[in-house]
């Protein structure tokens, strides 16, 4: 019971950074702003988490795991490239509409990781994206790997900016557009 409690309250500080680090940059924002934001002083963050630097340590690792996780969940459930990729696109869509805060803080504040934390989110990273490509090879047979990357990037490019401007559209709809367009990038038509 009590480990329950401590997780949901980490999970919490977690979502709090989230939105106060996207909002106001890693630099805006002081641990007292941080335990403010889920009601508890700042020193008792510090049972939790041994500093700002590791809450988004905590934040962004946690993030680059949870999506290479799910992308290999995602390749092996099925035996066909076609679906395997339709379904990371799927899969990494949701990801993106229900993460936007995430995504701002990885693309503005990953620089201020400590080198060893910056380096893990990287080889996470490359990890995923290489789920993608692997995929990929797959559907399109014979295509130049270094091609294939690209467009895998470029899909995440398109995904991850999208929710920031889409706030206000229906989600429905942004996420049929989204993976519409990220299937076209992959040279996947929508069936």
């Amino acid at each position: 019971m009590r480990s329950q409690a401590k997780a949901d309250r980490r999970d919490a500080l977690l979502g709090a950074a989230a939105h106060l680090f996207a909002r106001s940059g890693f630099n805006g924002v002081s641990i007292e702003d941080l335990g403010a934001a889920v009601g508890v002083s700042g020193p008792a963050m510090y049972r939790h988490f041994n500093g700002k630097q590791a809450v988004l340590a905590a934040l962004l690792i946690d993030v680059s795991e949870d999506l290479v996780s799910g992308g290999r969940s995602v390749v092996t459930a099925t035996t066909d490239a076609t679906a395997a990729l339709r379904d990371l696109v799927r899969f990494h869509v949701t990801f993106a509409l229900s993460n936007p805060d995430v995504i701002r803080v990885q693309d503005r504040d990953l620089d201020s990781l400590a080198e060893s934390d910056r380096h893990r989110v990287r080889e996470l990273q490359r990890e995923y994206v290489e789920l993608w490509v692997q995929v990929l090879q797959h559907v399109h047979p014979g295509a130049d790997e270094a091609a294939l990357r690209i467009r895998a990037h470029a899909t995440f490019g398109l995904i991850n900016s999208t929710p920031h401007s889409a706030r206000t559209s229906s989600q429905p709809s942004v996420r049929a557009l989204l993976e519409e367009m990220a299937l076209a990038a992959l040279g996947l038509a929508q069936t």
